[in-house]
């Protein structure tokens, strides 16, 4: 029975693979409809990036789409990731390579104000 279940288990993360990070299609599907759900989570993903996180998608305009797709292809969700997470990090991803002006800190005061 765990024999089984390890088969199915490695068939699902092939699968998931294929669909989330741009892997090979497995054998069995069709490759056109399998395509056409490939990019349909990944316009799905990079849309509910864009509505958590509408000032990066302004502020990248055009590129917005070519740079989230790069990024989600190579960062597939991970099981128990959040959407917000994913906005973040796509962010985050985004300014370490530059697309992005950096995140300005809040300066310090030198002073005090007294009770």
């Amino acid at each position: 029975m765990t024999d089984a279940r390890e088969r199915l288990a490695a068939a699902q993360a092939e699968l998931l693979r294929a669909l989330l990070a741009d892997g090979p299609i497995p054998a069995g599907f069709d490759e056109s409809r399998f395509v056409v759900e490939r990019r349909a989570l990944l316009s799905k993903r990079r849309g509910v990036a864009a509505m958590l996180g509408p000032e990066v998608a302004n502020e990248l305009g055009e590129r917005f789409r070519p740079l989230f797709d790069a990024y989600a292809t190579a960062h597939p969700r991970t099981a128990g990731s959040r959407a917000r997470e994913d906005a973040a990090n796509f962010a985050d991803w985004a300014r370490e390579r530059g697309e992005l002006p950096p995140v300005e800190t809040p300066r310090k005061r030198w002073w005090r104000r007294s009770s």
